[in-house]
């Protein structure tokens, strides 16, 4: 795939900004942005969440072991975690067919539909998702689909190894030193880091278990441009290092000690 021409950032679209809405914004300058799916751009967790405890009880597994194996990990590699390889093949086909079915009204996240209008640079999808789940939960959410999609079907080796974000900038021709990643699992995270992106943006509360450097509540709060994509401060969860809450923060935390 050809990608436009990625022109370098200028002073003005690094530099921290009022937002057009009021309030401070902080930028992430990139060339272009490397989305997961599930907990960032849909609400799937509790549809996800449903379909495994139902293959679970299906295989007399314990759901709560089950489910804490499951974020962020391709299918198959759950299965193979409980599962004899006599057994997987069936196994993998009957949580494939529970996931799409509960897809079916997969709402999309805070602010996906605003962002993902008229997107001002290359985008992609890296998700541990099949292909056949990722449509059927983006068309459920109203999502359009990315210029590129890299599924847990395409690479050799899931989250948290880096193959999935590698290929997906690759396949943009975007360096991947020049992409930022928005994540909301541990496994995506470090797959994140492990490619050398520019940024991993955690995504939501659940990403503040993660390694992630800073963390928003949700997409409602970002704004991209052709050179960055700026985070208003009140989205923040965990502030940007070296920025003026996270600096406040840490002199609250040390005048405490």
């Amino acid at each position: 795939m050809t990608s436009r021409a990625h022109r370098p950032a200028h002073d003005d679209d690094c530099a921290q900004t009022e937002s057009p809405v009021g309030g401070q914004e902080f930028p992430l300058p990139c060339q272009a942005v490397l989305f997961d799916c599930d907990g960032v751009l849909v609400d799937s967790t509790r549809d996800g969440e449903r379909a495994w405890t139902r293959w679970a009880q299906r295989y007399d597994l314990d759901p709560a072991r089950v489910l804490d194996g499951v974020h962020g990990r391709r299918s198959r590699e759950t299965v193979e975690l409980f599962l004899p390889p006599p057994r997987r093949a069936d196994a993998l086909a009957r949580i494939e067919a529970l996931e799409i079915e509960g897809a079916r009204q997969t709402p999309p996240m805070a602010g996906a539909h605003h962002l993902l209008n008229d997107p001002p640079m290359p985008w992609a999808i890296v998700t541990s998702a099949s292909t056949q789940l990722v449509h059927a939960r983006l068309h459920a959410a109203g999502l359009p689909l990315p210029p590129v999609l890299i599924t847990g079907d395409d690479v050799d080796s899931g989250k948290p190894a880096p193959d999935g974000y590698l290929e997906a900038a690759r396949r943009l021709g975007v360096p991947i030193a020049a992409c930022l990643i928005a994540e909301d699992s541990a496994a995506g995270v470090r797959a994140g880091q492990a490619a050398g992106a520019a940024h991993v943006l955690g995504i939501g509360r659940p990403a503040l278990q993660t390694t992630a450097t800073t963390v928003v509540r949700d997409l409602s709060g970002l704004r991209w441009t052709s050179t960055a994509l700026r985070m208003r401060a009140e989205s923040l969860l965990r502030p940007l290092p070296g920025s003026p809450q996270q600096v406040g923060k840490h002199r609250r935390n040390t005048q405490e000690r």
